[in-house]
């Protein structure tokens, strides 16, 4: 993903800016935010790994000191995009479970949130039963073709389903943490911050009672017949199959990178205020949000 946006934005510096273009002219929050106004020169974008869906999105994330964020245009839509799932075979399980789980969650994030749209619910449904199925089969088993065709489909499907909707907390959280603790790769962020989001999104919803709220309740009971590949699957079930699937793929917590108790109240206050966290289908109080980081510490 870093590599496929870092080749978005390069496409249309070259075209834009004049003769000494500087990137932060066109960067939202830390930049001017200037408009892309021309097209980039010709880019094929070709994925060697199946995550975050970077070749059929608009915007270009990178790293501006302390945190990300995003370059946007819809002429940072690559020309062509390849995707191959051979090439994602060579992957070290790591960086399959990591990607993946960014795929996963890049699909049940646009489908629960308050902005989703037709057309990403198509992509969104169809990439969590894809993801579901294979994610721990291409992490146990990297040469199953089957399971690798999944993923990329998944990954790819992600990018089409985001890119018409929003995401939600787990990426307004990922954003944040990524800027503050460099190391720390996006899909372990996004995973471990997975069981908890979703645990609290579905509590909050229960206890909010608004039509906004049933209809989120609906959508994740939705998720978890697909998750769990059975009809009525509990939303509660849903939580475990999540929290197994982190355990099987040996996501460590956030402490690993870095990051400490002392760490949540600054976290909170950015991410309470991230674009993706006004996806999140219920609006979470600033508490809620720092048990969620606690939990995921671990």
């Amino acid at each position: 993903g870093a590599a496929i946006d870092t080749a978005k934005a390069v496409s249309v510096m070259l075209t834009n800016g004049g003769a000494d273009p500087d990137p932060l002219d066109f960067l939202e929050v830390v930049g001017r935010g200037l408009p892309i106004e021309k097209p980039g020169v010709p880019f094929i974008a070709c994925p060697s790994t199946a995550g975050v869906g970077s070749e059929v999105t608009k915007n270009a994330v990178l790293g501006a000191g302390p945190q990300k964020v995003s370059m946007r245009s819809p002429f940072l839509v690559p020309s062509v995009a390849v995707v191959d799932p051979v090439l994602t075979v060579s992957c070290p399980k790591t960086t399959t479970a990591y990607t993946g789980l960014d795929a996963l969650v890049q699909c049940i994030e646009p489908y629960c949130t308050h902005l989703a749209t037709p057309l990403s619910d198509l992509y969104a449904r169809q990439g969590i039963v894809y993801g579901a199925r294979s994610l721990r089969l291409a992490f146990d088993e990297p040469q199953n073709l089957d399971a690798r065709e999944d993923m990329s489909l998944c990954g790819l499907f992600s990018g089409v389903a985001l890119a018409n909707s929003k995401l939600g907390s787990v990426h307004g959280f990922a954003g944040v943490l990524g800027g503050m603790f460099p190391t720390a790769p996006h899909g372990a962020v996004c995973g471990r911050l997975l069981p908890p989001c979703w645990k609290s999104n579905y509590e909050a919803c229960q206890s909010e009672g608004s039509e906004q709220s049933s209809k989120a309740l609906k959508r994740m009971e939705e998720v978890a017949s697909l998750l769990l590949d059975r009809q009525n699957a509990s939303v509660e079930e849903a939580h475990a199959w999540m929290r197994s699937l982190v355990e099987h793929l040996q996501v460590p917590g956030l402490r690993s990178w870095g990051m400490g108790e002392k760490d949540i109240p600054m976290a909170v206050e950015k991410s309470a205020g991230s674009s993706s966290m006004q996806g999140n289908p219920v609006k979470l109080s600033h508490g809620v949000l720092a048990d969620i980081l606690a939990e995921a510490l671990d």
